[in-house]
């Protein structure tokens, strides 16, 4: 059964009928209408931690959306599936992507920045210094890309790039 007719909860179900209804509506070719069911379904199961399906769904969607803006979602969201589940150098992959097809995509910026400064504190553990050191300072080039695109957000980043001295701007916003 599809992921759009197994929706039990209200608010799933109103967004599907939602969806539906703007689908039909909308001026776009039939392939980018396919995409996007296919990355709705990728988003619906991926709320549910049904990771697996969810990369199914996204993997399938990028293979028929063409718009870049969309592609870049959509391996946000394969992104943030392989942060969760560990997998930090393909999460970064996918997000690395997101940003070639978005570069004014500041969670993807933000996502990168988070896995740099943690790979940095677990080398700083284990006496990599110099190895630390690199990783923080790419950590700190991503969220001030970031933040420069989104000023009032990553506050803790913001404090984080002062309180490390790695902050060129006194005020981001």
């Amino acid at each position: 059964m599809p992921r759009t007719q197994r929706n039990d909860n209200f608010i799933d179900k109103t967004f599907t009928v939602m969806a539906d209804l703007i689908l039909k509506i909308l001026p776009t070719n039939r392939k980018s209408k396919e995409a996007f069911v296919y990355y709705r379904d990728g988003l619906s199961a991926q709320a549910e931690g049904e990771y697996a399906e969810a990369l199914e769904n996204y993997q399938e969607a990028l293979t028929l959306e063409e718009d870049v803006m969309d592609r870049s979602y959509i391996l946000y969201n394969m992104g943030i599936i392989h942060a969760s589940n560990g997998d930090q150098d393909k999460a970064l992959g996918y997000y690395n992507q997101a940003v070639e097809f978005n570069p004014r995509f500041p969670s993807a910026l933000n996502n990168i920045a988070v896995i740099y400064q943690y790979q940095g504190e677990r080398a700083k553990e284990n006496g990599q210094e110099q190895e630390a050191e690199a990783l923080f300072d790419k950590a700190a080039e991503y969220w001030k890309q970031a933040i420069r695109l989104a000023p009032n957000n990553y506050i803790e980043a913001q404090n984080w790039l002062k309180i490390t001295g790695r902050s060129e701007m006194d005020i981001f916003f």
